[in-house]
């Protein structure tokens, strides 16, 4: 496990309210929420959660806001710089991604472009 040296997620007080909330009323122990992005939909990718009863080996480890969260190494260039926040309306109520490597996403919300950031513009911040 690492822990990252910056943060390559956050989430708005709404989400990370909201993801407490749902790991204080689980019947089983949960360390975290797994973000991740998975290919499929008419955009090409789609973003991926499930509460994690424990960590991968490789999973970069954000804290925010009292929120553990494992991001999959193969989604991290996906998700640098993205915000995750809870929106609730009078019909729905779900998470949503201000990602700033989104370059598109369909007309029904459920999938999107991403394009990952690149590793030489990393080292070039470093």
């Amino acid at each position: 496990m690492r822990n990252s040296r910056f943060k390559a997620m956050s989430l708005t007080d709404a989400a990370a309210a909201r993801v407490q909330e749902i790991i204080a009323g689980s019947d089983r122990p949960i360390v975290g929420l797994r973000v991740g992005v998975k290919n499929g939909g008419c955009a090409g990718m789609s973003y991926t959660m499930e509460f994690a009863e424990s960590a991968a080996p490789n999973d970069e480890i954000v804290e925010d806001k009292g929120v553990k969260l494992l991001i999959d190494p193969k989604a991290l260039l996906f998700l640098l710089g993205s915000r995750m926040d809870f929106k609730l309306d009078k019909l729905s109520s779900s998470f949503v991604f201000d990602n700033p490597n989104q370059t598109s996403a369909c007309g029904c919300g459920e999938s999107v472009e991403i394009t990952p950031v690149s590793p030489d513009a990393l080292a070039a911040d470093g």
